[in-house]
């Protein structure tokens, strides 16, 4: 069958927001949340905690995010919950009103698109919360609920706080806080997919699906699909898959996947024996023990083996995220890994995503410490922001560096090059992840590779069949 993805997610750079953390608007427009007592905005973040970040506060960063040259928003999730997170959803139809509610969404939704920016939001469609009706009404009336096969009852009585005793009902990860959907109801499984088409037809451009794996019913992820694109043919569907996603990424389900096999050997490549692995060793990539050139190539060309061409130019590229450590912290604030990281991130191929506030040097442990709220301009790393919007507008400037194809052209040592090609166009990305200066001489017989610096410290020199690349310690080099 013949794939297709969104066209425009292949020109998209990403940038995802944590709510209650990136913008406290100071104009409030709900009555409510004037007598509201937050947490500090600049205090170390809690697990239960909010800071008050909201949507209104998210339009007035707008000119922001445009300017830096972002052109797509992936929110977690913004619908009614008792948590800072949101994935404990209470009202999939109500968007939570500590985030400003319905009205703020589609004020942010009318801006955002005034200029060009596409919002992807997050359903979390495996299960829900205590505080969800549906889930409500049972453990107020029992067996006697109408609502019992909505979800995967195991005994009585249900214990939805109490520890000690069993909660008798399937929940996510064993968190009697989220109980799981029985997907086998088809009335649950309209439910959602009603969820689904109603938020496209509001006008959002996409979902991200949380822990897509978890659902099994037969054909639900075909049917979601279906659906949606019914409504809106380029809408992006992309799934919270952390390893290989081949099940998921054949045409019929998801567009692509949140690409943490990009994520770990790019950081162990970039900041090698630096990764701080106290941050990252309970999780399910894994950005050590350090790459050398060689087994970077090997990772990425096996990676860019697992999925057809048109899949891999929709893959949600990140090095981290709300379920991260910082790639900062990871690093063990070592900033040359991060920028190195993120020349990788910002010419490779599929949707490259920033996680608010890297882009001007947000560190972060483990949850909650990675969800920081969003510092004021005094603190932000002037140096690292402008490598971030050079090397966007160097991405929007070059369409060979979104859709072109990719090549491994060098690997040794500690240096790596790479080809993004489309047509006559033709740009070669470097990278010297050494501790010293090195040199590349890459053979081109019959080939003219281009010899204009477009980023970076490096040099080269042209002689007849091949190029001299001078690369300083810890830097990247663009040429076309």
């Amino acid at each position: 069958m013949q794939i297709h993805t969104p066209n425009w997610v292949k020109h998209a750079i990403f940038y995802q927001i944590f709510p209650d953390r990136f913008s406290r608007t100071q104009q409030l427009k709900q009555k409510l949340l004037q007598a509201v007592s937050f947490e500090d905005w600049a205090a170390a973040p809690t697990l239960y905690g909010y800071k008050g970040g909201d949507l209104w506060g998210v339009i007035e960063r707008l000119d922001y995010l445009s300017d830096l040259g972002i052109n797509a928003i992936y929110f977690t999730p913004i619908f009614q919950s008792a948590s800072n997170h949101r994935y404990h959803t209470h009202d999939y139809y109500r968007v939570d009103p500590l985030l400003g509610g319905n009205e703020a969404f589609k004020a942010l939704l009318d801006a955002a698109h005034a200029r060009d920016i596409k919002v992807v939001l997050d359903g979390v469609f495996n299960h829900a919360s205590r505080g969800f009706f549906f889930f409500h009404d049972i453990l107020e009336n029992g067996q006697l609920s109408p609502w019992l096969d909505w979800f995967k009852i195991e005994g009585w009585p249900l214990s939805p706080y109490n520890v000690e005793q069993p909660a008798n009902y399937a929940c996510w990860d064993n968190n009697r806080a989220l109980p799981q959907f029985n997907h086998a109801n088809p009335m649950v499984r309209e439910y959602i997919m009603e969820i689904a088409e109603y938020w496209i037809k509001a006008g959002i451009d996409g979902w991200r699906l949380d822990v897509p794996a978890c659902v099994e019913a037969e054909g639900f992820w075909q049917e979601f699909r279906e659906r949606v694109k019914a409504i809106n043919p380029e809408a992006y569907i992309v799934g919270e898959i952390w390893e290989d996603a081949r099940q998921w990424l054949d045409g019929t389900q998801f567009d692509g996947v949140m690409n943490y096999l990009f994520a770990a050997p790019t950081i162990a490549f970039t900041a090698g024996d630096r990764v701080q692995v106290q941050y990252v060793q309970d999780r399910s990539y894994r950005p050590y023990p350090a790459l050398f050139a060689v087994e970077y190539k090997e990772a990425i060309d096996k990676l860019l083996g697992l999925y057809d061409w048109e899949i891999q130019l929709a893959q949600l590229n990140l090095l981290d995220s709300h379920d991260t450590a910082r790639v900062l912290t990871i690093a063990g604030g070592d900033r040359a890994s991060v920028e190195l990281a993120t020349l990788l991130l910002l010419t490779f191929p599929g949707a490259p995503s920033i996680y608010y506030g890297d882009e001007v040097g947000l560190p972060g442990g483990i949850d909650p410490d990675s969800r920081q709220g969003f510092p004021p301009e005094s603190q932000w790393n002037g140096e690292l922001l402008a490598l971030h919007r050079d090397l966007i507008a160097l991405r929007h400037r070059h369409e060979a560096l979104r859709i072109g194809k990719y090549k491994s052209v060098y690997a040794s040592g500690q240096c790596y090059v790479f080809e993004r090609r489309l047509e006559a166009e033709v740009l070669l990305v470097a990278v010297n992840a050494g501790t010293e200066p090195a040199r590349v001489t890459l053979e081109a017989p019959g080939e003219t590779y281009p010899r204009k610096v477009l980023f970076g410290p490096g040099q080269v020199e042209a002689a007849e069949g091949h190029l001299e690349l001078s690369l300083p310690a810890r830097s990247g080099l663009v040429l076309g």
